[in-house]
């Protein structure tokens, strides 16, 4: 339970054209990097392995593979320094936190890509709709 009054000083400085990602999904994070009056944009790509926090303390954890050595990274969702989240390839994942990737090399690090509008796909070959698709394969 939060305070509401800290929620309302906070929201201010919320960002608001965040994109949708979760947990498993492949990620290209634009962060802008200040090196004395020059700025630049540079990208660091990999698979998001943790979400955590709320409201303005919310960070998450990209992962990646950078000469056969892992490399994670944590994010402030809500940085100004962050330009842009871009979302690659939509992970399916059954965990909150997927600490698990650490230990795997190659290609068992890779997830199973999440699988858009399956019940539709279903739908259309069957033709049905609703409960009458449902009542049909029982």
């Amino acid at each position: 339970m939060r305070n509401q009054i800290i929620d309302a000083i906070e929201s201010k400085q919320l960002k608001k054209d965040l994109s949708d990602f979760a947990v498993g999904d492949t990620v290209d994070v634009a962060t802008r990097i200040v090196e004395g009056d020059k700025e630049r944009i540079q990208v660091f790509s990999g698979t998001v392995i943790m979400r955590k926090g709320a409201g303005i303390n919310e960070t998450f954890t990209v992962r990646r593979i950078v000469n056969n050595e892992g490399v994670e990274r944590i994010f402030p969702l809500h940085s100004p320094f962050i330009s842009k989240i871009t979302v690659r390839r939509s992970g399916e994942s059954r965990r909150a936190k997927l600490f698990y990737l650490r230990k795997r090399v190659g290609k068992a690090v890779r997830l199973v890509e999440k699988r858009k509008g399956a019940k539709k796909e279903e739908e259309e070959s069957t033709g049905q709709t609703g409960e009458l698709a449902s009542s049909a394969a029982s």
